[in-house]
């Protein structure tokens, strides 16, 4: 495979690295990520992480271990094992099942990376037309809000909430960002406010408790999000605390929109609750490890509940910005999610 870089993939002589998301923003490093083992390593820690970018990230692997002779029966073992990484985010699934049609074709070693390369391509047109239809929906001089990562770092392109908000930005429209700290690794604090560094966009870092009381005051314009998983009636599987910014956002009247790729959608899925939600450990919420260390502030033995993710109802969104288009309420309860 020729040699191919994404803001956080890759591709060097045969060799796959992901950017180690757990460094940023003190240190910018890159982790091999050549087998299946350290690669499901990497997604586990989320040193590797953004729903797009997991997917992208498996599918560049199998390609480059069937160049490197891999047989049919051991790339299909991979590919199970990769699956499994990380339950709650379908893009993977999708992208896989992609490959997975193409590894039984006869010459199924160029196929695979030709298919892996195509995925990259469609991601980064995937994120330009998400950002296009969601900066139409931003008004002048916008305030907005938005909670964990979805920038360049978590896909091939411009990202999809982070996207739609940095073209906006270019546009003139947006006049500052409110930035969730994102419980519990803290992806909007370290990821978000260091990209919308990096684009020149002004915010300001809030901890996730804080958002209700910027809406109470008028200071939020529109809330925008990401996604993991969509099911078919349009309930969505986000990073954990989407739910309660939803909730807020409805009840003081501020639009709530999800901007996320067509290969978010689970059309098979019927409703948020058979979305299944990660568990993760408990050292993330007891204390905290970066650059600086190791810090425990809870007790030694504290139970802890910690899932990685939660379910935002559809009725409490305002709009499904996909690289189709906007999907409305309206459309969604006639079936626009539904398997065709």
């Amino acid at each position: 495979m020729h040699a191919l870089q994404t803001t956080s993939l890759r591709v060097a002589d045969n060799h796959l690295f992901i950017l180690d998301q757990q460094a940023l923003p003190q240190e910018k490093r890159w982790l091999s990520a050549d087998t299946v083992a350290e690669l499901v390593g990497h997604v586990h820690a989320l040193r590797v992480r953004g729903a797009p970018l997991i997917g992208l990230s498996a599918s560049l692997l199998l390609a480059l271990l069937a160049e490197r002779g891999a047989n049919r029966d051991q790339l299909a073992q991979a590919l199970e094992t990769l699956r499994a990484a990380r339950p709650t985010a379908v893009n993977l699934m999708n992208n896989l099942d992609r490959m997975k049609q193409v590894l039984a074709q006869q010459t199924f070693v160029p196929a695979l990376t030709a298919e892996a390369l195509r995925l990259i391509d469609e991601d980064k047109q995937l994120c330009d037309s998400i950002a296009q239809a969601g900066s139409a929906l931003v008004t002048a001089g916008s305030r907005l809000l938005t909670h964990c990562n979805t920038g360049g770092l978590a896909t091939a392109g411009v990202g999809t909430a982070l996207g739609v908000i940095a073209l906006a930005h270019q546009q003139g429209k947006v006049a500052s960002v409110w930035v969730d700290e994102t419980r519990p690794l803290l992806q909007g604090g370290r990821l978000t406010a260091w990209e919308l560094g990096e684009l020149g966009v002004p915010y300001q870092l809030i901890t996730d408790s804080m958002a209700a009381s910027l809406m109470a005051k008028g200071q939020v314009d529109a809330v925008w999000v990401g996604a993991d998983r969509i099911a078919a009636n349009g309930d969505v599987a986000n990073k954990i605390g989407t739910y309660s910014l939803a909730v807020l956002a409805k009840f003081h009247d501020v639009p709530f929109y999800v901007a996320a790729p067509q290969t978010t959608l689970d059309p098979l899925c019927p409703d948020g609750d058979a979305i299944p939600i990660e568990q993760r450990a408990a050292a993330e919420v007891t204390g905290v490890a970066g650059s600086f260390g190791t810090v425990q502030w809870a007790p030694e033995h504290a139970q802890v509940y910690n899932p990685a993710f939660d379910v935002t109802p559809a009725a409490l969104i305002s709009g499904w910005v996909l690289d189709s288009g906007v999907v409305t309420p309206a459309e969604v309860a006639n079936g626009a999610f539904q398997p065709k």
